[in-house]
């Protein structure tokens, strides 16, 4: 197997007494015309081994669900304008920060879910309470993300949603291929863990820790699925 690591990244993690072995894979540009579980079977499968793993961006899970739109496509009303100027703005990424990703999570969660969320956020950030806007808001909205200049094309030009039901979409897959299967969002400031298949949840693996460093990677990479596997 010549699976190498990203460009800066290292293969292999230590966690406590164990060593997990993260194997990016390659895949074609992912489009909404894509099945998911078709896309594991076609780049993946051919790699794994018994009690493996397979860590899937949650981007990729949201692109083929047509999750994904061209700026162009999105038509930012007065309120996300005004919203959104009051996001932190956070180094991982544009989040709400833009009049764009602030119009997706308004159609997603509704305006009075997000006036309350705004309200409350409000309210409790003198106390320095932090993520209060979105738990309230709920709908995996922290999942929503705007244009990168590092993403590749249309990626570069889009705002997308998070996946829409990715514990289904994980358990799913898992189905069609028996093996675990996990869906993230990761970058270099944080991991969250969106899907977890039944297998996935049983090998117990430290998924948070085991991509602290990122190996995916979040340019031109093209590696948006990694196996994992444990060292003996």
């Amino acid at each position: 197997m010549n699976l190498q690591p990203n460009k800066g990244k290292k293969l292999s993690i230590d966690v406590g007494k164990h060593i997990y072995v993260r194997y990016p894979v390659k895949t074609h540009l992912i489009s909404k015309k894509d099945d998911i579980s078709d896309v594991v079977k076609k780049h993946v499968v051919k790699y794994l081994k018994e009690s493996d793993i397979i860590v899937i961006s949650e981007r990729i899970v949201a692109i083929s669900q047509g999750r994904s739109f061209l700026l162009d496509e999105i038509k930012p009303g007065l309120t996300a304008n005004i919203l959104s100027k009051f996001v932190y703005k956070h180094p991982g990424g544009i989040g709400l920060r833009s009049p764009w990703t602030m119009q997706l999570a308004i159609q997603e969660a509704g305006l009075w879910r997000i006036f309350l969320a705004a309200t409350l956020s409000i309210i409790t950030k003198p106390f320095g309470l932090r993520g209060v806007f979105y738990r309230v808001a709920g709908n995996n909205i922290n999942a929503i993300d705007g244009p990168c200049e590092y993403t590749l094309p249309p990626g570069n030009m889009s705002a997308k949603l998070g996946p829409k039901d990715p514990q289904k979409v994980a358990q799913e897959i898992e189905e069609s291929i028996n093996f675990g299967v996990a869906i993230i969002d990761a970058n270099d400031y944080g991991v969250n863990i969106l899907g977890l298949s039944q297998k996935a949840r049983t090998a117990e693996f430290p998924i948070k820790t085991i991509f602290s460093d990122n190996p995916m990677g979040q340019a031109d990479e093209q590696t948006p699925i990694v196996i994992v596997r444990l060292r003996k």
